[in-house]
C-alpha cells in the first residue's frame, strides 16, 4: 500500500484535477488517510485470499453511481478484477494475469526486465504501454502524513517519554524468518545503543508480541515493547519520533521509509534491487551471497548465512558512527 502511493503521486503529477479513492482491505484504510492524494478508501471486507464473489460483485455494484472514468487494478488475480468490472468503469488498466480478458479491456504485459522493481510497475500503470516501452518510469518516494498530537496522545497514554533519541526497531517480517534478523541479534544492538545514550521502541503486530519480548527480554526501562500495542496508523507518529529505525524488508520498513526517518534495512531472502526502502535516507545491509536472492520464506540450506551475516557491530557502528 506505501508504494502505491508513488503511483498516486504520479497521478496527480499528470493529471492535476483527478480524484483518485482507493479499494482495499479494511486494515490499511488509516495509512491511506495519511496519503495526501487519496480522496476516499473504500473497505474491500474480503479476508486475504477468499474469494467471495457475492460480496465483490455487491461493492462493485454499489459503486456505479461514483461514475468513475477510470480504475487501475494493481494485483494480478482475476478476482481483484471483479470490483471495477462490476461499477462499470469505462477502462479498465491491469497487467496481463489470470485470464482477466473481458474483466480488464486496457491489458498491459509485464517485462520485467524492464519494470523490475515492484513499485515501477504500479507507477507504469500511470502511463501507457508506449511509455515504459524502453526504460523504467520515475518513481516519486511515497510521503506519509504523520500526526504529532496523536503522537503526543500515544507517548502519554503508553508511559513513553523524549527524554533520550528514539531509535525504533522492526524485527517481524510477515514473509517468514528468511527475512528476519535474528532476535538475539537485535536485542544485543538494542543493549549497546542504550549503553550509548539511546533508548529503543520495538513496533509489531499483535501476532508479533512474543517476538518483541524475544527483543526486549529482561531489559530496562529503556526498552519498550510495542508489539500489539498499536494501530497500524499510530505506529505512523510514532516512528516519526524516531531518530532511525532498524528493520527488516517488510511493510513497516516502507511505513519507516516514508515517514522520513533514516531507515536500517537488513535484507536476507530478498534483494534491495526488487523492494528497496524508496528513500535517500537509508542504509543497507546486503550479503549479496552466492545463494541470494532466493526468496525463500525459509532457508532451504538452514544457516541463514545471508542474516546472521550481518553483525550487531555492524549496524550499531552505522547507527553510532562517533563510538
Amino acid at each position: 500500500m506505501v508504494m502505491a502511493q508513488s503511483l498516486f503521486i504520479t497521478l496527480k503529477k499528470r493529471f492535476p484535477g483527478c480524484e483518485i479513492d482507493v479499494v482495499s482491505p479494511e486494515w490499511s484504510l488509516p495509512v491511506l488517510g495519511r496519503m495526501a492524494q487519496v480522496r476516499a478508501g473504500i473497505a474491500l471486507p474480503v479476508r486475504h485470499g477468499k474469494f467471495n464473489l457475492k460480496k465483490r460483485v455487491q461493492i462493485g455494484r454499489s459503486l456505479k453511481s461514483r461514475l468513475y472514468s477510470h480504475a487501475i487494478i494493481l494485483p494480478r488475480s482475476w478476482k481483484s478484477a471483479l470490483v471495477p468490472y462490476f461499477a462499470a468503469v469505462p477502462v479498465r488498466t491491469g497487467y496481463r494475469g489470470e485470464m482477466r480478458y473481458g474483466l480488464l479491456n486496457d491489458i498491459r504485459v509485464l517485462d520485467k526486465a524492464v519494470l523490475s522493481r515492484t513499485v515501477q510497475r504500479y507507477v507504469a500503470l500511470a502511463g501507457t504501454a508506449a511509455d515504459v516501452a524502453a526504460s523504467p518510469p520515475e518513481t516519486p518516494a511515497p510521503a506519509l502524513r504523520a500526526d504529532r498530537e496523536n503522537a503526543n496522545r500515544l507517548i502519554e497514554l503508553l508511559e513513553l517519554n523524549l527524554d533520550k533519541p528514539v531509535i525504533g526497531m522492526m524485527p517481524g517480517a510477515e514473509y517468514g524468518p528468511a527475512k528476519q534478523w535474528p532476535p538475539e541479534y537485535y536485542s544485543e544492538l538494542a543493549r549497546r545503543l542504550i549503553g550509548h545514550g539511546y533508548q529503543v521502541w520495538v513496533f509489531g503486530s499483535q501476532k508479533e508480541e512474543d517476538l518483541g519480548r524475544a527483543v526486549c527480554g529482561n531489559g530496562s526501562g529503556e526498552i519498550v515493547n510495542l508489539c500489539g500495542k498499536t494501530e497500524l496508523v499510530d505506529v505512523i507518529d510514532l516512528i516519526s519520533c524516531a531518530e532511525q529505525v532498524v528493520t527488516n524488508d517488510s511493510g513497516l520498513m516502507h511505513v519507516a521509509a516514508a515517514v522520513g526517518v533514516r531507515v536500517n534495512v537488513i535484507y536476507g531472502s530478498s534483494t534491495p534491487d526488487y523492494t528497496p526502502p524508496l528513500s535517500e535516507n537509508a542504509k543497507i545491509y546486503y550479503k549479496n551471497l552466492e545463494c541470494s536472492p532466493c526468496f525463500d520464506r525459509q532457508c532451504r540450506y538452514g544457516h541463514y548465512d545471508c542474516l546472521m551475516q550481518v553483525t550487531p557491530d555492524e549496524v550499531f557502528q552505522n547507527l553510532v558512527p562517533e563510538a
